[in-house]
């Protein structure tokens, strides 16, 4: 019963935090191929699932970042590797907000990573958060540098949709549902690799 009632109240947490958005077949087939469902890796990991949950509860762990249309919880493939690499779940909020040199800041990211909506990242570590932030704030930014459109800019801007592209994966319907719009996928790479096309190369 006990097991049940925390699977009950982490789904009740997840839908308080995303929303109320139907998981299509196209969106449970992604997930699937993406992540792994909660139960089976904590076989892997040797841990117990209800005291995972119950850490998720208490904000110690993120939330899943999504839930199956069968109500499967699913997570990354390494959902606990920054709490090893902190030295263990105690520590985990320690070591990750001091990632950024201010607080306010870390604070806000941490919050964000508990509520596990960064699917934006293939691994979630404040490395990769704060790669993100600046390749998806260079990218935007691009179009108003001073050298806009010379062959210089154009290689620098492609390097940076190149490697946001490699750090994101694909996202889902699901996704543009419960952020309320399109995505940074979106935006930052599909929409600036049509507006801006690489260059063709000649052949030497």
């Amino acid at each position: 019963m006990l097991g049940t009632d925390l699977r009950r109240q982490l789904a009740d947490r997840f839908r308080e935090v995303n929303g109320e958005h139907p998981m299509t077949g196209a969106d449970d087939a992604y997930v699937s191929g993406q992540f792994v469902v909660l139960e089976e890796l904590c076989v892997i990991q040797d841990r117990d699932i209800d005291e995972v949950r119950r850490l998720m509860l208490e904000r110690r762990l993120p939330l899943p970042g999504y839930l199956r249309s069968d109500d499967a919880e699913m997570v990354p493939s390494d959902l606990f590797v920054p709490a090893q690499e902190a030295g263990g779940v105690d520590q985990l909020e320690t070591w990750f907000t001091a990632h950024w040199a201010d607080s306010a800041t870390g604070r806000e990211e941490w919050n964000s990573y508990l509520s596990g909506q960064y699917v934006c990242l293939h691994s979630v570590t404040p490395t990769t958060i704060q790669r993100k932030d600046y390749l998806t704030a260079a990218i935007s930014a691009a179009p108003n540098e001073p050298d806009a459109g010379s062959a210089q800019w154009s290689e620098r801007l492609h390097a940076f949709i190149d490697e946001l592209d490699a750090l994101e994966p694909a996202f889902t319907a699901y996704d543009r549902l419960r952020f309320g719009g399109p995505t940074s996928r979106d935006t930052c790479i599909d929409a600036m690799r049509a507006r801006f096309p690489r260059p063709v190369q000649a052949n030497r």
